[in-house]
């Protein structure tokens, strides 16, 4: 490393801060520059300055990691304990960088020391935890008369004992067997204690203080994420590994290690976990799933906008880690010395196995740790999990002094080299897709550069190349404006010609020419995505084709260009996930994000909606799912954002006022209802949703937490941060409209009401539209025992006798309503929602049928959704065989030319003779049953 003076701009900081800390004391030269490199350790030593002169007297080591909690001071309070543990924290993290800053500690050993005194710090919560626990509800004992332990598991670097400064720490839970509880008051079975410790165990090391925070814990890793058990016994974990482990939570286990004494149980945990991480054979099929991998890394360096980012951008530290564990999952099934956590010492046994040259391997270490140095030095600066290189001035300076230059902008090139020869080796290891090439005459090249498209003429007919002129002209004007830049410009003219070659293979129209300009004109001035589709010649394909199936799809990728992305696999383009997977999906999703990172978890709640959308978009525009399927698609997607975004309120809100009594993560106690076409399973793509909350709570108990609200100000709350979650605008828009105006009483009522209220409303006050609407709902989030109150609900409501006269005449005066406000029927133009004999005739019919009937038969009430309701109908002879296929077939028929304008942008009117007959015998059906 360079010897440099240190910069005056830290000099005089780090004075002004001695005399703030210090006074008249006699300045000193190491603590000084501790002083003005880091701002976390001022804020240290600013609440608790004796600490400098205990540094002062420590040996320039970091083999010694004290106990933060003694074994005879588990019973502590509380209070004394969260206190402890983060003060600790501070302590001994101001000596890391007392040792890194100011002596240069070698970052092997900071990493190592790090990782050792945060394994000491959670086996000291957990010890807590336990001794806590023990006292409320006795303990599970094993045959030889111990308690058996929870064991904790380290997670990604604090599993490979690599962990950097400033890191959230992944963990997961696990107990051996099941046995209840002994010596407490009364008995309790394994899960509940387990799950009691675990609480604890977060609460101490999570919860944010006076003191502060000793970690973030990240609990996403454990089976089944956000929606899973807290822990999970041995048994259930084989389980689920076997039955339904990933090839991401592969790579994710393959990081795991036990915290604190290892005990027989780690030796048992382990044999059950190995099948699952390494093969018997060597498994070459980790290199397609790592090229997954590296596709998800580039999408969320673009989604993310980063840029400088030394772990996830190119040649960074996600890529060395990508390499070794790679090879690791390879081989590791025979070479069990590779069956290691450690970064390290894998490299170092790939290397003595042959598998990595020499070179290489010592080429990835130092490359590795070099990074992880410079990692170490930018989370020191102000303890932020960053490892974007600075902007500011001052961080600048440190990072350059740190590195040993004078100037920040020398430092670059060391950085760039090192990030270089990293993406260099994963190239070898990873390898590209091969890539389709391209070739097409100079004539395309030459109709771009001289903005004459009759240079075309032998490729497509005159009348479409004089359209394309026109076009190509007014696009060249808006670029102008656009103020492309001089490389954006260079990759524009590699690319037009391809785009314009690809257009005259599908004989273009203009207008398709213009949907697609317009999504180049969006992305000219970001030139990641103009060398996106510059250099993958299959997204190009992808993109005229969609455009040319739709223009709804060609106007989303223009408003989110991020979805561009999503070309490049078109087996996965136009094959969209099976029903039941959209949740376990957003789960995984969501793994990448951190918890307390609000404004990233809605982008990424919104970048989920839009990818998925256009996957169903491309399979529906395509022919390969029908109108139904694509509205199933729909539906599941929107009630997996639902379930998510519920989570991420959820957690949100007990993070500031602790949780309900009698509730947690899995009870919430909160239900969301759907209605409209979300309850009736035909969502559209640009449909809102019609959402009612409900909770189960019981009067007006406080929560848990520090600030205390009630139970009832916490669900409306909870309901309110909900909302704010899908209507707040971002970059990406909003998530969903959502309309709760079909709540009791509409706009004046409670957002989030009790469920047994919701029932009294609904026998007593609701009117008979409200009971219309209740026909088409359904409860898409909440535990079963309030899901099966709502359905008792709802059944016992929709089979209320009726006067049949009178609901006839309620029916149809909401209806004409309805009509005269919204209809944009014409004597040429048929409305297909609003007009006679139009989709909500059809509906009110079915929601009459149900209304009127159901109180003898109560069989009207099993389904939502209007085709099925027909179906039922139809059965019990409510009304005949062909009222049925005629209201079904014309239904059907009315959705499908809806939704084929819906992805053409055409409005709702079509021609009213292509309809005619068909809702012809709608209105007949009217007359009979409503007339």
């Amino acid at each position: 490393m360079l010897q440099v003076d240190f910069p005056h701009s830290l000099l005089a900081l780090s004075e002004q801060r001695w005399q703030q800390l210090y006074g008249s004391e006699p300045y000193n030269k190491q603590l000084g520059r501790l002083l003005g490199l880091s701002d976390f350790a001022f804020r240290i030593l600013e609440k608790r300055p004796e600490l400098g002169r205990w540094l002062q007297q420590q040996e320039l080591d970091c083999r010694a990691v004290p106990n933060p909690i003694t074994d005879d001071s588990v019973e502590m309070s509380e209070a004394d304990c969260f206190r402890q543990l983060r003060r600790y924290r501070q302590q001994y993290w101001l000596k890391v960088m007392w040792l890194d800053l100011v002596h240069h500690n070698a970052i092997e050993d900071s990493i190592d020391y790090v990782s050792r005194l945060s394994e000491a710090l959670i086996d000291a919560a957990n010890k807590w935890a336990f001794a806590q626990t023990v006292k409320q509800c006795g303990a599970p004992i094993d045959t030889h008369g111990q308690a058996i332990p929870m064991l904790v598991l380290g997670m990604g670097k604090l599993g490979g004992g690599e962990l950097n400064f400033s890191s959230d720490i992944d963990l997961i839970f696990t107990y051996p067997k099941n046995v209840p509880t002994q010596g407490g008051r009364r008995s309790f079975e394994s899960q509940v204690f387990y799950t009691k410790v675990a609480q604890k165990l977060i609460s101490a090391l999570n919860q944010v203080t006076a003191d502060g925070q000793v970690f973030r814990v990240d609990m996403r890793l454990r089976p089944f994420g956000d929606s899973g058990p807290l822990v999970m016994s041995f048994s259930a974990m084989e389980d689920y590994y076997q039955d339904q482990g990933r090839e991401w939570e592969r790579y994710a286990m393959l990081k795991a290690r036990p915290l604190g004494e290892v005990t027989p149980y780690w030796g048992e945990f382990k044999q059950l976990l190995k099948p699952f991480v390494y093969r018997r054979y060597i498994d070459f099929s980790v290199i397609e799933s790592l090229r997954k991998m590296k596709h998800l890394i580039a999408q969320e360096v673009r989604r993310k906008g980063l840029v400088n980012n030394i772990k996830l951008g190119a040649g960074g530290i996600r890529e060395v880690e990508f390499i070794v564990q790679a090879l690791q999952m390879i081989r590791g099934g025979r070479d069990v010395g590779l069956q290691t956590p450690s970064i390290m010492a894998a490299i170092t046994e790939l290397s003595n196995l042959g598998i990595l040259p020499s070179e290489v391997s010592k080429s990835l270490t130092n490359n590795y740790l070099f990074l992880r140095r410079v990692e170490q030095y930018l989370q020191a600066f102000d303890d932020q999990q960053t490892q974007t290189l600075p902007e500011t001035s001052v961080d600048q300076s440190r990072l350059a002094y740190l590195l040993g230059h004078d100037d920040f902008q020398l430092c670059l090139p060391d950085i760039t080299q090192v990030m270089t020869k990293v993406r260099e080796e994963f190239a070898l290891v990873v390898g590209d897709e091969p890539q389709e090439q391209t070739s097409y005459d100079d004539s395309f090249s030459y109709a771009w550069l001289q903005r004459d498209c009759l240079q075309l003429e032998g490729h497509l007919d005159l009348q479409i190349l004089e359209q394309w002129q026109s076009v190509l002209q007014e696009f060249d004007s808006k670029l102008v404006k656009r103020h492309v830049g001089v490389r954006g410009r260079d990759i524009l003219d590699k690319l037009m010609p391809a785009l314009l070659h690809a257009l005259s293979q599908q004989q273009s129209s203009a207008e398709l020419l213009q949907r697609v300009l317009n999504i180049v004109e969006m992305i000219a001035t970001r030139t990641t995505y103009l060398e996106l589709l510059f250099e993958n010649q299959g997204v190009l394909k992808q993109l005229v084709l969609l455009c040319g199936h739709s223009k709804w799809i060609a106007e989303h990728i223009a408003k989110y260009p991020i979805l561009l992305d999503e070309l490049i696999d078109p087996a996965a383009l136009y094959k969209p996930l099976p029903l039941n997977e959209y949740l376990l999906e957003i789960r995984q999703y969501f793994l990448r994000i951190e918890q307390d990172d609000l404004e990233l978890q809605m982008e990424a709640l919104r970048q989920f909606k839009q990818t998925h959308q256009l996957r169903i978009a491309a399979a529906d525009a395509t022919g390969v799912l029908s109108i139904t399927k694509v509205s199933d698609h729909l539906t599941s997607l929107a009630e997996a954002i639902v379930a998510q975004s519920v989570n991420l309120a959820w957690q949100q809100m007990v993070a500031r006022y602790g949780e309900p009594q009698g509730c947690d993560e899995e009870s919430k106690g909160f239900a969301v209802i759907a209605y409209g076409k979300a309850g009736g399973l035909e969502l559209g793509y640009d449909s809102d949703l019609d959402l009612v909350f409900v909770h189960n709570q019981q009067g007006d108990s406080a929560t848990t937490g520090d600030k205390q609200i009630s139970s009832r100000q916490f669900y409306l709350k909870l309901a309110q941060r909900l909302m704010h979650l899908f209507n707040t605008r971002t970059a990406s828009g909003i998530l969903y409209e959502l309309d709760t105006r079909l709540r009791p009483e509409g706009n004046s009522g409670l957002l989030a009401i009790n469920i047994e209220s919701f029932y009294h409303y609904q026998q007593s006050q609701a009117w008979t539209w409200e009971h219309q609407a209740l026909t088409r709902a359904r409860m898409i989030y909440g535990e079963p025992e309030l899901k099966n109150r709502f359905n008792a609900i709802r059944k016992d409501i929709i089979c209320l006798a009726r006067e049949e006269a009178s609901l006839k005449a309620d029916v149809i005066k909401m209806r004409e309503k309805m009509r005269t406000h919204l209809s944009k029927d014409s004597e040429l133009e048929f409305d297909l929602k609003q007009g006679l004999g139009g989709m909500t005739d059809i509906e009110f019919i079915v929601q009459y049928l149900v209304l009127n009937f159901a109180h003898t038969k109560p069989e009207l009430t099993g389904y939502p959704d209007n085709i099925r309701i027909l179906e039922s109908a139809a059965e019990q002879t409510v009304i005949t065989p062909t009222q049925r296929q005629q209201l079904t077939d014309c239904y059907c028929m009315l959705r499908e030319h809806y939704h084929l304008n819906s992805l053409n942008q055409l409005g709702r009117c079509i021609p009213r003779e292509k309809v005619q007959q068909q809702v012809g015998h709608v209105q007949v059906i009217w007359q009979q049953l409503l007339g």
